[in-house]
């Protein structure tokens, strides 16, 4: 009977630590993620914002019968102005139609655009006006207003390079998904140079610091001078 007793302990010790081998080995795959094969790929890869030269363009609407600008247009132009002293130090474009027309309102119009652009801040040396052909059609050709500014942005979205069901059966996001958060991510930032580094930040006031500190110290809810 020892021996029997002995040989099914043995078997029985045997199966215990094939279990916990099985197990660890297991709980070791479970450590590494990459290996499943079935962990999404991040779309900030795909989708990177980047800081990339952009042309930043206003359509000023001119028809033949106009002979200035409007409130609203005149408006529009100041905020097109703002955009500009925020982000850019080169030149100002007023492209002006030829060929169409429209082409002699817009002529008599663009003392009225340069004015209201100089108004605004921008300096006479640094606006330029070029021409451009547009079509002899109809179509009231607009004064355009451009600049070129360094943009954070993303590439185009939209593209589905592949199909669907691929990446259905891989457990994987399909390419064009997170585009378009990233697209609204990079249109609200103010100033790109912030995905660069850091501002400066200014001095502390000690004075203050100090006044709220003791008001604290004392039990104060408010920072009051007094």
């Amino acid at each position: 009977m020892k021996p029997f007793a002995l040989s099914h302990s043995l078997r029985k010790t045997g199966l215990i630590v094939a279990l916990l081998t099985t197990a660890a080995l297991a709980q070791g795959c479970a450590r590494d993620p990459m290996s499943t094969g079935a962990i999404p790929d991040d779309y900030r890869t795909r989708h990177p914002i980047t800081l990339s030269e952009a042309q930043h363009s206003l359509d000023i609407p001119v028809s033949s019968g106009d002979n200035r600008l409007t409130i609203g247009m005149v408006d529009n132009i100041k905020g097109f102005a703002q955009s500009y002293s925020a982000t850019s130090s080169g030149v100002v474009q007023i492209q002006l139609p030829t060929g169409s027309p429209n082409s002699a309102a817009a002529s008599l119009i663009k003392r009225q655009v340069r004015s209201a652009l100089t108004s605004s801040g921008i300096p006479a040396g640094k606006i330029v006006e070029t021409p451009y052909r547009a079509a002899a059609s109809g179509d009231a050709a607009p004064i355009r207003l451009s600049y070129i500014a360094i943009t954070a942005m993303t590439g185009q979205c939209g593209q589905w390079p592949e199909d669907l069901s691929n990446n259905t059966y891989s457990n994987k996001n399909w390419y064009n998904f997170g585009c378009a958060s990233q697209n609204n991510l990079a249109a609200q930032i103010a100033n790109p140079m912030d995905l660069v580094g850091p501002r400066g930040m200014s001095p502390i006031d000690a004075e203050r610091r100090s006044l709220v500190i003791g008001n604290y110290r004392a039990g104060k809810t408010t920072a009051t001078t007094e």
